[in-house]
């Protein structure tokens, strides 16, 4: 029988929630948005914006939602995960911009980096008791 403290039933849920809130807010953003966002993109040189744009709306918001809910969480963070990889260092290369924001773009890399670490816990040990995935092979 496996029994779970009252921190792990919580922590975990209350974990999911605040990684979570990052990705479903930005992804809502980025749909209401859209044209500013996808002429952000293209200032940055990338290229296919809208296609990269949706793509991100569907990591961000449906990544972001099935952690949410602890549903397939180990995909979604592994997805996440990935994305924020080319993400981090593309829109925040704190070594390639104006003096002036290397401070705020080191702190936002620094914030991915944390944020994969979460990922990581997610993908090492599911998203935990009080999740969709509760009763299945996904823990």
């Amino acid at each position: 029988m496996n029994t779970c403290t009252t921190a792990q039933r919580y922590g975990t849920l209350i974990g999911r929630i605040l990684l979570s809130l990052i990705f479903v807010i930005s992804g809502f953003k980025k749909i209401v948005g859209f044209a500013g966002t996808a002429g952000y993109m293209s200032s940055k040189g990338l290229p296919m914006v809208q296609v990269l744009l949706v793509l991100t709306i569907l990591v961000e918001l449906g990544g972001g939602l099935m952690i949410l809910l602890g549903w397939k969480a180990r995909w979604a963070a592994l997805a996440i995960f990935l994305f924020l990889i080319p993400v981090t260092l593309v829109f925040h290369a704190f070594w390639a911009v104006d003096p002036a924001q290397t401070q705020m773009q080191f702190n936002s890399f620094m914030k991915n980096v944390a944020i994969m670490g979460g990922m990581l816990y997610i993908i090492a040990y599911g998203a935990g008791p009080l999740s969709l995935d509760r009763d299945s092979h996904e823990r």
